[in-house]
């Protein structure tokens, strides 16, 4: 099967485009082989990682509440910034969700409700994916690495493309080579330690082109597991058309650019009395509302023959925001099929081995699908509405392609075990003591919850361990 393989070669990464959905993973989630079977278990425990999720969220500025709701962390009280009023269209999702059962929680979202640290309050002016000249929405261009320039301790090389992790004779890492991508030229840069946090396949990527004499499998690669174990999030989506929303008088529904609320998984119960034909959850992101218009706004050729003058005017005013999206985001558990490796013929046009990606669904994905689907279109039936988007059932057919999400993660991940892992619990080699890796590749499992506020989380906690480590000569 197709894999899509977003790079996010940029200064800052995909903080700069990521949708800044901010969930911490929850206690099931560390430890899913131990519930049912599947996977592996992390070689932490939420509770390990509580404080950093804590320290993260109080750095970057979260928004969300206090739900109480099994497997969906809360955070400490004060930590969180309020989240914006819902929107009409998400007040009416609420109600149809809680009829079938369903609980609804406050978005999680990086963006900031009150100035901070130099930042100021969102006031919902641009969308987040263009931008943000007040620093409201969370990216590391804006928000960490200014600081960090400003102590001194920081140098940045920009048009790098780094490919090898260079080792000493004793084994340990002794720096980077990269090449120039303006001038071609090949350049070498020294450290006591090495962190790569290049995104989960591309630091999988360095880790085996760094194959050498001593390392024939690339570094850090004993266990063969450099590479494997890719996971990205399982995903589908319905649009339906809301008639009881026609007609409705102009409103402000821009708010932040995504959802005010989102619909944590609710069938842990149900899993575990095998009530469920899959073992693992989703959540549900919704969008809708009378937002900035945009080319194609109220989808109007679902609707009317009209093409031009007063009446397509009338006929888009009827149907502005009429229109409500629902996309599932769920877990996928690991597999042996699921890979990336260097091609032994390909190079990109730095003449730097490029990846071959191996991919397959399994049956426990197709299924969840299914049944994201399935309550996609009752919750439309039960407001009245029309599916208009995403109409079968079928998960073959409605799952989208690996990548597609943006959310791949594994590729070195972290253990207890070195014969079955790439690094220990703090992203350190097994092999090689002062390389780091603390992007996803090091993640276990791919829950439901959006990666990124745990790979930050990580990050700050392996860190101020690596500090430590370096500060008692241990590297």
């Amino acid at each position: 099967e197709n894999f899509m393989w977003w790079r996010p070669r940029m200064l800052g990464g995909r903080t700069n485009h990521w949708g800044r959905i901010s969930l911490r993973f929850g206690e099931y989630d560390f430890k899913p082989y131990s519930r049912d079977g599947l996977g592996v278990d992390w070689p932490i425990s939420y509770d390990e990682l509580a404080p950093w999720y804590t320290e993260t969220e109080k750095l970057i500025g979260v928004t969300g509440g206090i739900h109480g709701l099994e497997n969906i962390p809360d955070s400490p009280p004060g930590v969180l910034h309020e989240t914006p009023t819902p929107r009409l269209h998400e007040i009416m999702l609420q109600r149809g969700f809680e009829s079938m059962g369903i609980p609804v929680a406050e978005m999680r979202a990086a963006v900031i409700q009150k100035d901070m640290n130099g930042r100021q309050a969102c006031f919902y002016a641009t969308p987040c994916g263009r931008g943000c000249s007040i620093k409201a929405m969370f990216q590391s261009t804006t928000v960490l690495i200014p600081p960090a320039l400003d102590t001194g301790n920081l140098d940045i090389i920009t048009d790098a493309m780094v490919y090898t992790v260079d080792t000493g004779k004793d084994g340990k890492a002794k720096g980077v080579t990269y090449i120039d991508r303006d001038t071609g030229e090949h350049k070498s840069v020294t450290a006591k330690a090495v962190i790569l946090a290049a995104s989960a396949a591309e630091s999988a990527r360095i880790l085996l082109n760094s194959a050498n004499g001593a390392n024939p499998d690339g570094v850090a690669n004993s266990s063969g597991t450099v590479g494997k174990y890719l996971m990205d999030t399982v995903a589908t989506g319905s649009e339906g058309h809301i008639p009881m929303l026609e007609g409705i008088p102009p409103r402000n529904d821009d708010g932040m650019s995504g959802g005010h609320i989102y619909v944590p998984w609710w069938g842990y119960q149900s899993q575990a009395k095998n009530e469920l034909d899959f073992p693992r959850g989703y959540h549900i992101e919704v969008a809708g509302g009378q937002r900035m218009p945009s080319m194609g706004t109220a989808g109007l050729s679902d609707y009317s023959d009209v093409s031009y003058g007063k009446g397509l005017r009338q006929e888009m005013r009827k149907h502005y925001g009429t229109n409500i999206g629902l996309q599932g985001r769920g877990e996928m558990i690991p597999n042996d099929e699921c890979y990336t490796e260097i091609d032994p013929e390909v190079k990109d046009k730095f003449g730097i081995p490029v990846l071959r990606f191996h991919w397959k669904w399994s049956d426990y994905e197709l299924k969840q699908v299914t049944h994201m689907r399935k309550t996609f279109h009752e919750l439309i039936d039960r407001m009245g509405g029309t599916v208009i988007g995403g109409h079968g059932t079928d998960g073959r057919k409605a799952i989208r392609a690996g990548g597609a999400v943006i959310h791949e993660v594994g590729c070195a991940r972290m253990g207890d075990d070195p014969k079955t892992s790439v690094v220990n619990k703090w992203g350190q080699s097994w092999e090689v003591d002062n390389l780091f890796v603390m992007d996803g590749a090091v993640l276990a499992s791919n829950p439901d919850k959006n990666p990124t506020l745990t790979i930050m989380a990580l990050a700050m906690r392996n860190a101020t361990y690596l500090a430590e480590e370096a500060r008692k000569g241990n590297l």
